[in-house]
């Protein structure tokens, strides 16, 4: 019987053995990143986006500057000139005419009043501006009694200057109720009777030889018996601004 072959012991690679007749599998690659470019769309809308800020900054920026300058002259100017309304007062005033004339029909006025107003620029530095003055009188308290208008044609007045503006109004066969005819003979005869004299106009101020936009007045004088007036008791009128634009 015959003896088994020995087998052949099993030599080991060493490390770092690479067989020549083993062929290697390639390494698989990351796929490569594609670069996304900024279309020119874009671009162009980040410019407009750009330029629309700053034009937004720029224009609030001149739109302060400009309130701050507005602000700052109108405070120099109106300290340097301290601007003021006229001041006027009714200087004198009568009846020349008054006749109340009691018909079938009614009662019947006819009157002429003479008056004076003055009025006063206290500005040193301005002169004022005044329109046409519409000026109303008018007799008793409560229920009025018409005695005339007129129209005073405008003027400017100079630095402080002051102005006496004569007023003459009639009224001719006026119909008035009979308890108003006696009370207006009464008061004339006693000096009771109270007048009011109003006017509208409009006034602006003159700066350097420049007119101000003018602004809307009523002067009111009222209020007053004939026989204060006769004294010399000249009563200070009111002032009403309707509008006021510097």
């Amino acid at each position: 019987m015959a003896e088994p072959t020995p087998l052949k012991p099993i030599l080991q690679k060493p490390p770092g053995f690479k067989d020549p007749n083993h062929t290697a599998l390639p390494v698989p690659r990351p796929p490569a990143r594609k670069l996304i470019l900024p279309s020119p769309l874009s671009q162009k809308n980040k410019k407009r986006r750009s330029c629309w800020r700053r034009c937004c900054c720029f224009f609030c920026l001149f739109v302060l500057i400009l309130i701050v300058v507005i602000l700052a002259v109108g405070g120099v100017l109106y300290l340097w000139f301290e601007r003021k309304l006229p001041v006027v007062h009714l200087q004198s005033f009568r009846i020349s005419k008054f006749n109340v004339t009691d018909k079938s029909d009614g009662s019947y006025l006819n009157a002429k009043t003479i008056g004076r107003i003055e009025i006063k620029n206290p500005n040193s530095k301005l002169s004022l501006n005044y329109g046409d003055i519409e000026v109303q009188v008018a007799a008793g308290e409560g229920t009025r009694t018409e005695l005339g208008s007129m129209i005073v044609p405008s003027f400017i007045q100079s630095e402080e200057n002051t102005t006496s503006l004569k007023i003459e109004t009639m009224v001719n066969n006026e119909t008035v109720d009979d308890g108003a005819g006696r009370y207006l003979n009464s008061g004339n005869r006693t000096g009771e009777l109270v007048v009011n004299v109003e006017a509208r106009t409009k006034i602006g101020f003159v700066v350097e030889g420049r007119r101000m936009p003018p602004v809307k007045i009523e002067v009111t004088c009222g209020s007053v018996s004939l026989k204060r007036l006769d004294r010399g008791n000249v009563p200070k009128c009111s002032i009403h601004l309707r509008r006021w634009f510097l």
